[in-house]
């Protein structure tokens, strides 16, 4: 298992993941995401973020201060309710930049669970944006694809400044 994550710009960010049956082979991808996340201690990943073009993620059901990891196989977002508000996110895939998002502050979640089973979450707060991210970049929408052009630009100048993006 790879210990370092995919790096933007890299291609496999921008691809959208197809359901497909639970198989060993996509839970191996769910476990590999599990030890990743443990280990970096994430809010959460997308398969793409370990280069990988799956329909799992991993998603944080807690507060940002502690973590409580809950798998989800061919998620999709069934609604979003509450009001929009603004947050700070990033990625593993473009460390050093942060910046702020519309999102909903509320979103049921529809996955299945390590058996196969179709499950609804009714998630609300830091978890609901948390699922919508990492739901975004399993259907191949990077985060700053969320940003107007300007501001996304910006990022990417930043990121290259740090050093880590290609340039």
């Amino acid at each position: 298992m790879a210990d370092s994550f995919v790096t933007f710009p890299d291609p496999v960010l921008t691809q959208r993941a197809s359901p497909r049956p639970l198989d060993p082979d996509l839970r191996a991808v769910g476990g590999k995401l599990l030890a990743m996340g443990r280990q970096h201690q994430v809010y959460g990943l997308a398969a793409a973020h370990i280069g990988l073009v799956e329909p799992v993620v991993l998603v944080s059901l807690s507060e940002p201060q502690s973590r409580d990891y809950r798998l989800l196989y061919n998620p999709e977002i069934v609604d979003l309710g509450g009001a929009t508000a603004p947050g700070t996110e990033g990625s593993v895939s473009m460390p050093g930049i942060e910046v702020t998002i519309v999102r909903h502050a509320e979103a049921e979640i529809a996955f299945d669970d390590a058996d196969g089973t179709r499950q609804v979450l009714r998630l609300s707060g830091f978890a609901a944006r948390v699922a919508q991210h990492e739901i975004d970049q399993m259907n191949g929408l990077f985060f700053l694809d969320r940003l107007s052009r300007l501001k996304r630009d910006t990022a990417i100048r930043r990121f290259r400044k740090l050093g880590s993006g290609a340039k």
